[in-house]
């Protein structure tokens, strides 16, 4: 375990810090040709000439960041840590597997989604600090806006729940449909994600009142969006969250004009982490929330040109750029005295 000091009143107090995180990784694909799905492209003969090279690039690359989320605090990778844009369990092993990441000792939770993309989402944990009890993926049913029989295949949003430094804590990784169309006419199949997602929330509070749940994921929506504010309800004002209300500390930073990814001269933040109201409490003898950010280190910008200043994405133009993801990372601190 890991301690890090805090002041607090005139007194000082020890706590272990323990980081969770989110990262969508913009499109970690292997090499092969997966026959079941659109991965045509990212393969060696492919348009995108996505070759064994580029393919260790890409996962030094994302390793290197997954590692220092939150060790200025925490002095240690994430404990847990969501993943977005992932092509399969190989993929995410490969991160696992890297030297950067090789010993922490990841585990893994992930299924195959029916996404047509060939995409899905995962889980990362330090198997030393958190002890999975139960895994299990929920499938998101939507349909096409000009045939409603006709089902649009999308990632599932997965579920976790298992002990973290002994605190029993649920984590959902999602990662919704995304804005292909427009905003408004894709907007009810993020609706729809959201109550998926409130559907998993309600069914765990239901058993246990007093969950600590955390949900997280490329929202594809931002803090402010419908899905979030009318369906979740999920509130910035952290003094007003009562008994099984979602507190949403990413949306002060994205009122501020800070986001995760950028079009068109403006930034969004689609990648949300959003927790439940025992996380709030004041308690520090279990886990309990203490702050959020976006892990936006200057290293992952792009450095020039009419991009300046974006998520120095890894694929441009047609070729790879040796650049890292179009999104930021997102995390929490989670807090408990000793």
């Amino acid at each position: 375990m890991l301690v890090s000091a805090f002041a607090k009143a005139q007194e000082k107090k020890s706590y272990r810090v323990h980081t969770v995180a989110f990262y969508n990784v913009e499109n970690l694909f292997d090499t092969e040709n997966d026959p079941n799905t659109f991965d045509d492209d990212r393969t060696p003969d492919g348009k995108d000439h996505w070759t064994e090279e580029i393919y260790a690039d890409k996962v030094s690359k994302m390793s290197r960041v997954i590692s220092e989320i939150g060790t200025d605090v925490a002095q240690n990778a994430p404990a847990i840590i969501g993943l977005a844009e992932i092509e399969n369990r190989k993929t995410v092993e490969a991160l696992a597997n890297d030297p950067q990441l090789l010993p922490k000792d990841y585990g893994i939770a992930h299924f195959d989604s029916p996404d047509r993309r060939g995409i899905d989402v995962a889980l990362m944990y330090q198997k030393s600090l958190f002890k999975p009890t139960n895994i299990s993926k929920h499938e998101l049913f939507i349909y096409d806006n000009n045939d409603s029989n006709k089902r649009v295949y999308t990632r599932d949003q997965l579920l976790v729940s298992g002990l973290l430094d002994g605190d029993k804590i649920h984590i959902i990784v999602n990662h919704w449909p995304s804005r292909s169309g427009g905003e408004s006419r894709s907007r009810k199949k993020r609706m729809a994600a959201a109550a998926l997602n409130m559907k998993l929330i309600d069914s765990l509070q239901s058993n246990d009142p007093y969950a600590k749940i955390i949900t997280m994921g490329d929202l594809n929506d931002d803090p402010t969006s419908p899905s979030v504010k009318k369906v979740m309800k999920a509130s910035a004002d952290r003094d007003k969250i009562k008994d099984k209300m979602l507190y949403n500390p990413m949306e002060p930073m994205f009122k501020k004009g800070i986001g995760t990814l950028a079009y068109r001269d403006s930034w969004n933040l689609f990648d949300q982490i959003i927790i439940s109201a025992p996380l709030l409490e004041k308690d520090f003898s279990s886990l309990r929330y203490y702050k959020a950010g976006i892990y936006n280190k200057n290293y992952l910008s792009n450095p020039k040109g009419r991009y300046k200043g974006y998520p120095y994405r890894s694929f441009a133009n047609g070729g790879y750029t040796g650049g890292y993801s179009d999104h930021y990372p997102v995390y929490v601190f989670l807090i408990k005295e000793i």
